[in-house]
């Protein structure tokens, strides 16, 4: 399987990676283990916060693979697809631990949904953002809730409408999506740095009740997100998105 998710533990700070070639695009496999790494991280005593970062400069993430997104050929394949960035979303949510998310580069996608999920994001200032979904005949229904729960209901109705047009990182910023943002990798890594170590001395049982408090209102995301995962799992299948992803590899 090309790509990798890493993570350690040091100084009650866990860190997670997530790599793939593909502008760190995440296959359903990568995206199983990112969200099962997470849960480990919640329930692993020696850590008390979570970072959440990818590898290389130019993408935090592509969303999707987009080669396993035209391979799907039947509902279930389509559904079990499309649940596993819900899986990784409700991993962010459940974990009794406050997840900081490092943007390094930009973010397309199942890519936001993942910045969105995380409880506190910082980015770099040329991290910018796109929910392609609708470009290609679909919707951003598994990552909707976390990008509307961020950034607002206009603001995600802007992002979704708009589905092949780039919005800045300020634009982001402005929004609520990223908290600060930075001229460069080694600014960014060291505030998350700094954020992390002040985290890891604080009370875990406050951080855990703040998390907790912070979520309120979203505990039927257990099912709403794999419901959403329907609908992208039937919409792939339509003779129209079929057309439109042909039509977008055909342009790559």
């Amino acid at each position: 399987m090309e790509g990798h998710i890493k993570s350690d533990i040091l100084n009650g700070i866990a860190t997670i990676t997530f790599f793939h070639p593909q502008s760190n695009s995440l296959p359903g496999a990568l995206l199983r283990q990112l969200a099962e790494e997470i849960k480990k991280a919640g329930e692993n005593d020696e850590s008390k916060v979570i970072v959440l970062q990818s590898e290389g400069e130019k993408a935090f993430c592509a969303g999707a693979s987009f080669d396993e997104l035209i391979s799907i050929k039947d509902f279930e394949t389509g559904k079990k697809f499309f649940s596993g960035f819900a899986m990784v979303i409700n991993a962010i949510r459940m974990a009794p631990k406050f997840v900081i998310a490092r943007v390094q580069g930009k973010a397309v996608g199942g890519g936001v949904g993942i910045a969105s999920a995380a409880d506190y994001t910082l980015a770099v200032d040329s991290a910018s953002v796109k929910l392609s979904e609708l470009a290609v005949g679909i919707g951003p229904f598994v990552v909707g809730p976390a990008v509307e729960r961020k950034i607002g209901t206009s603001a995600f109705t802007s992002l979704s409408i708009n589905a092949t047009e780039w919005q800045t990182a300020e634009w982001a910023k402005e929004k609520g999506l990223y908290v600060e943002l930075f001229k460069t990798s080694a600014e960014l890594d060291a505030a998350i740095a700094a954020l992390a170590e002040k985290l890891s001395m604080s009370n875990p049982e406050a951080m855990q009740l703040l998390k907790k408090a912070f979520w309120k209102g979203t505990e039927n995301w257990d099912t709403l997100l794999i419901e959403r995962a329907e609908m992208s799992g039937k919409l792939v299948l339509s003779d129209f998105t079929v057309n439109a992803i042909n039509k977008f590899k055909a342009k790559a």
